[in-house]
C-alpha cells in the first residue's frame, strides 16, 4: 500500500459565513488534506503539532479513518494553532479576525521512521524552511507536492525559491501565481514558476476550478456549480488531499493521470463547502463520490463536429 506523508496544521477554526457561525471546531490544512486523502486505499500519515488543549476526540477522528497520527506532536501545557474568520456575502472573500500561532511557532516536524520512505509527500502551507526540512528527511519520494501562499512570498521569498527547487508540484491560487511570477497571464505565470523548479503547476481558481500546467501542456478542471455554499474553509486543502491521495493510490504520476487527480480533488472539495468545517468530508460516502464524479463527467463531456 502506497504511503503518503502529510505535513501541515491541525488547528481550531472559528468561522462565520452568511449561513451562520461556529464555536471553535476542528480545522487545519493537514486535517482537511488527511480526511480527503483517506478516501483512497493508501497509508497516510499526518505530521503536525498541537497543544494539550487539542481533544483526543479529534485525533480519534483521524485514526478512525486509518490516518497514522504518530507524527502529531502534543506539547504539554501548549495551545493549538487557532484561526477565526468571517466570509463576505460572495463567499469568495473573507476577513481574518484572529490568528494565534501558539505551538506552531516552534514546529519542527519529525517524520516517523516508518514513513520516511513514502512515495508521495504533501506539504501543506507552512514556512518554506520548515517544508524543506521535511523534504530533507525523506529517502526518495516519487513526488513532492507543496502548497504555499502570498504571506511567504511577502516575508520569505528567497527561502520559498530555495524550497521550490526540491519540489515536483506546486499548488497555489491565481492571485499567488501572479505575485510569485510577476506576470498577469496565468499561462506565462505557470511557465515562470515551472522554471523555478516544479515540473507541474496547479493553479486553483476557487469556484472557477483549477488549471494544471506541465511544459507546454495544459488542462482545466471545473468546479461543480452548487446551489449553496455554506463554508469554503478547507476547500483548497481538501482539493490537495484528493489530488495527492488519487496519485498515491494509482501509483501513476504522469500528466495524463494528474488530470484525473485534478478532477478527484475538485470533486471532494465540492463536498467540503456544503457544511461547516470537516463535517461533510467526514461523512461523505463512496456512492456519493461516485455519483458526483459522474456529474463532473457530464459537465465536461461533449461531442463536436469539425467542418
Amino acid at each position: 500500500m502506497s504511503k503518503l506523508v502529510i505535513v501541515g496544521t491541525c488547528a481550531f477554526d472559528q468561522i462565520e459565513t452568511p449561513f451562520g457561525k461556529t464555536d471553535k471546531i476542528l480545522g487545519g490544512a493537514a486535517t482537511y488534506i488527511g480526511l480527503s486523502a483517506s478516501q483512497f486505499d493508501i497509508d497516510p500519515a499526518i505530521v503536525s503539532i498541537v497543544g494539550e488543549d487539542f481533544p483526543q476526540e479529534y485525533i480519534n477522528k483521524l485514526t478512525s479513518r486509518d490516518i497514522n497520527a504518530e507524527g502529531i506532536e502534543v506539547v504539554k501545557d501548549g495551545k493549538t494553532f487557532y484561526w477565526s474568520g468571517k466570509y463576505h456575502n460572495d463567499m469568495n472573500t473573507r476577513d481574518t479576525l484572529v490568528t494565534e500561532l501558539n505551538t506552531l511557532e516552534s514546529f519542527n516536524p519529525v517524520v516517523p521512521e516508518s514513513y520516511k520512505d513514502a512515495d508521495i509527500v504533501m506539504l501543506g502551507n507552512l514556512q518554506p524552511t520548515v517544508q524543506l526540512s521535511v523534504i530533507e528527511q525523506m529517502t526518495s519520494p516519487k513526488l513532492v507536492i507543496l502548497d504555499t501562499m502570498n504571506f511567504w512570498m511577502d516575508i520569505a521569498l528567497d527561502e520559498l525559491k530555495t524550497t521550490l527547487k526540491k519540489v515536483d508540484v506546486i499548488t497555489i491560487n491565481d492571485e499567488e501565481a501572479r505575485q510569485l511570477s510577476g506576470e498577469y497571464s496565468l499561462v506565462t505565470a505557470a511557465k515562470i514558476i515551472h522554471s523555478m523548479g516544479p515540473q507541474y503547476v496547479v493553479i486553483k481558481k476557487g469556484e472557477h476550478g483549477a488549471l494544471l500546467f506541465h511544459d507546454n501542456e495544459m488542462f482545466y478542471a471545473p468546479a461543480l456549480p452548487l446551489a449553496e455554499v455554506f463554508d469554503p474553509t478547507g476547500a483548497g486543502d481538501t482539493f490537495a488531499g484528493g489530488f495527492a491521495g488519487f496519485l498515491a493510490q494509482s501509483g501513476n504520476i504522469s500528466f495524463e493521470n494528474m488530470k484525473n487527480a485534478l478532477i478527484y480533488g475538485s470533486c471532494l472539495a465540492s463536498f467540503t463547502v456544503e457544511s461547516f468545517g470537516t463535517e461533510r468530508i467526514e461523512s461523505v460516502s463512496k456512492d456519493e463520490i461516485k455519483k458526483r464524479l459522474q456529474q463532473f463527467k457530464q459537465l465536461t463531456q461533449f461531442d463536436i463536429e469539425f467542418n
